[in-house]
């Protein structure tokens, strides 16, 4: 059985700002895996600072797609 929520279709509006969420959280986890790990990136930062900075890009991009995920409080279900 289906409830309502799953029946209701997302605006175009809300489908590419999903898109564009994903991508986003994709790229800057991309981003920041290459800080870490690619051993010849351009620049020359001490691998030290190259993790940490790794790292909070890794936590941004996690925290900005966990704010997207939260339900709007304009959308109140009509149950």
């Amino acid at each position: 059985m289906l409830s309502n929520n799953n029946k209701k279709q997302k605006s175009p509006k809300r489908r590419f700002l999903l898109i564009l969420g994903v991508t986003a959280f994709i790229g800057f986890c991309i981003m920041g895996l290459g800080l870490i790990f690619w051993d010849k990136f351009p620049g020359e930062f001490p691998q030290t600072q190259r993790t940490i900075f790794g790292v909070v890009i890794l936590i941004y991009a996690v925290l900005r797609f966990s704010r997207y995920l939260r339900k709007d409080p304009d959308e109140v279900d009509e149950a």
